[in-house]
């Protein structure tokens, strides 16, 4: 079901003002990215016509921008992918682990998100394959996968990792599988100052080698001394390492995947006013216990567009990594092997693969009778109007 609001409908109303107040500020990717939302499921894009069949019922159906950023978009995309990953689910417990990057290391990843975001990924990754690998510990090759998340509940820059891991992995020899306790998994104290060390190792690595560059108020970080300084602090810090308890069964981390690895910085359904002005959305609160742990908060609508740019990942960046034994060319034969030490029954051929997608003709049902829908018509692409919209001609800029 439609949100009575959504993220477009800000975008369209006011997009244009916002443009022309920040006009030469604002990058290429976050302009296209506006212009994507903004054109999501309009004339802009195109589309086709429906008929149904029983009753001539007409409905016209417009594209949709694909746009990974765009909060339309991610719902076809999520299914898609897990119907991907669906045959990679062993009958194993799943864990929930999630690496948080400091405040002080956030504001230097938003000016090197690339870099810093890839480091957040490398060192996150290494850990867990670390310590898991360590006959102290667990003593076993895992899997794993991890999504990016560079948000918090009220769209601040605040870059995290969400972490899958079964509850087990590999002997080093292969021969059979080491299972973990039932609701433990690795050690996160251990795993938080091993991620420490491996990150801020990396992030000098970085520097030295002249791939972190700082302006604005951090201009002053690209002295030696200066950046020594800033990162001293954070030395000392207990860096947070989060697991939860192993999901019910194999279906469950499918349903928590689905909400998780094609997120956006807000989804419509959080919104609950926009007055032209300003706009309230529902975030959690943390600071309070119990089950009412959400409140709204109302921004302006300028400030509400700048956090939701805040979150554009630069051009290629993959924000869904495996690791472990869920990459590499033999991942399919080295699940099939898994399986078998579990004793689980191997995937039936041919279920490998996602199933094909739904034809173009498997339209939803008529909303009058309930009908067969047909496509019977093309809806080319129409250009927009350039400009900020007639309904908002003294729209002034923020400050």
């Amino acid at each position: 079901m439609r949100a009575s609001i959504e993220v477009a409908d800000i975008f369209r109303f006011t997009g244009p003002t916002y443009r022309a107040c920040r006009a030469g500020h604002l990058s290429l990717a976050e302009l296209k990215v506006m212009s994507a939302i903004e054109h999501c499921r309009t004339a802009a894009l195109g589309g086709h016509v429906e008929a149904c069949d029983e009753c001539g019922h007409l409905r016209v159906a417009y594209n949709s921008c694909r746009n990974r950023h765009c909060p339309r978009c991610q719902g076809a995309a999520a299914r898609d992918w897990l119907a991907e990953r669906e045959a990679d689910l062993l009958p194993v417990g799943y864990f929930h682990v999630v690496f948080t990057l400091p405040a002080e290391i956030a504001t230097i990843a938003f000016q090197n998100k690339a870099a810093v975001y890839n480091l957040l990924f490398k060192a996150a990754a290494e850990t867990m394959t670390k310590i898991s690998a360590d006959p102290k510990h667990l003593g076993a090759r895992i899997g794993l996968t991890a999504v990016l998340h560079t948000w918090g509940s009220a769209m601040t820059h605040h870059p995290h990792l969400h972490m899958i891991v079964p509850g087990g992995g590999l002997s080093p020899d292969g021969t059979h599988w080491v299972s973990t306790r039932p609701a433990f998994l690795l050690p996160v104290r251990v795993l938080g100052a091993l991620f420490r060390r491996l990150f801020l190792e990396g992030l000098a690595a970085l520097r030295d080698a002249g791939r972190l560059a700082f302006f604005g108020t951090l201009a002053h970080l690209a002295e030696p001394k200066a950046f020594a300084r800033h990162l001293a602090p954070v030395r000392k810090k207990r860096w947070v390492v989060y697991a939860k308890p192993p999901f019910a069964g194999p279906k469950a981390v499918l349903a928590y995947l689905s909400r998780y690895t094609h997120r956006v910085a807000i989804s419509s359904r959080r919104i609950t006013a926009f007055d032209g002005a300003s706009v309230t959305f529902r975030v959690k609160d943390y600071h309070h216990e119990g089950s009412a742990r959400h409140r709204t908060l109302t921004l302006e609508v300028g400030e509400f567009i700048r956090r939701f740019l805040l979150h554009i990942l630069p051009r290629g960046f993959h924000r869904i990594r495996h690791y472990g034994f869920l990459t590499g060319p033999n991942r399919k034969a080295g699940l099939e092997h898994i399986r078998e030490l579990l004793g689980a029954p191997p995937t039936q051929p041919g279920t490998e693969e996602p199933e094909a997608p739904a034809p173009p003709d498997t339209l939803p049902p008529c909303p009058c009778c309930g009908g067969h829908m047909s496509i019977v018509g093309i809806v080319l692409r129409w250009p927009q109007p350039r400009g900020p919209p007639r309904s908002w001609p003294n729209r002034k800029c923020s400050p």
